[in-house]
């Protein structure tokens, strides 16, 4: 089993409050329409059984579960799956869960990575690891969605300094490319204390996922640029979505 080191940034950060009143706007509204177009595309079926990989508060597992389906969320964040299992029912089930390490081999029909919940680690063995362990998660025949940024694209419109204000907080945001790492720096201040968050996330490439998959024994069947699974395109597309099979 692989162990977590206390210094890695994202088991810091996710378990802070204040990561949730920076994200808390998100779009849901399009994560929701992005779900429904996986579940028609996919043609899930009510007996399948979905793992929902990194799943932060269980947002998208629970709206999953509503639409009929089974499944399990994993999180490294013991707060957020407190917060989680709040809504745990006989087909809804979350874990505190490293997804390095594998969950439940040859368990699962889906294995989802949704919105950008990979590229944390430091080291290229650490994302083959995840993969590998994703796909041992998997029946045979099952498949692994990927959702992540186009990092070709997020490089050439990052904007180096933002400031936001959320619930009487101003979030000051630096971001810079560093090491084939977009590197996001957070600070603010609470009640006279000063915090500092960083957020780290490799510039993973089409090239760089099809190599994990080849690792993992994986076949790429589909890759899509954004929510309305329309084609990818390196320089416009939002988003790189990726549907391999073990």
């Amino acid at each position: 089993m692989l162990e977590k080191s206390p210094k890695e940034w994202f088991a810091h950060w996710f378990d802070s409050p204040y990561y949730h009143i920076l994200y808390k706007n998100r779009d849901y509204a399009e994560a929701e329409l992005f779900i429904h177009k996986l579940i028609e595309f996919l043609d899930f079926k009510k007996e399948d059984k979905l793992l929902d990989l990194a799943c932060g508060k269980g947002r998208h597992s629970v709206y999953l579960n509503r639409q009929g389906f089974d499944v399990e969320g994993v999180d490294l964040s013991p707060k957020s799956i407190h917060n989680a299992v709040q809504y745990a029912n006989e087909r809804l089930k979350f874990a505190i869960h490293d997804m390095r390490n594998v969950y439940r081999e040859a368990s699962f029909n889906y294995v989802l990575n949704l919105f950008t919940s990979f590229g944390y680690f430091k080291s290229e063995e650490e994302n083959i690891q995840t993969i590998c362990s994703a796909a041992k998660n998997l029946k045979k025949g099952g498949k692994l969605l990927i959702d992540f940024m186009n990092s070709k694209k997020v490089i050439a419109d990052l904007v180096p300094y933002e400031e936001k204000t959320l619930e009487g907080i101003k979030f000051i945001i630096r971001k810079h490319l560093e090491d084939s790492h977009i590197i996001k720096e957070i600070s603010f201040e609470v009640e006279g204390k000063v915090y500092s968050f960083e957020e780290r996330v490799k510039a993973i490439s089409l090239e760089n996922f099809l190599h994990y998959f080849e690792q993992a024994n994986l076949e790429c069947l589909h890759i899509f640029g954004d929510y309305q699974l329309n084609d990818f395109d390196i320089n416009t597309s939002e988003r790189l979505i990726l549907i391999s099979q073990k």
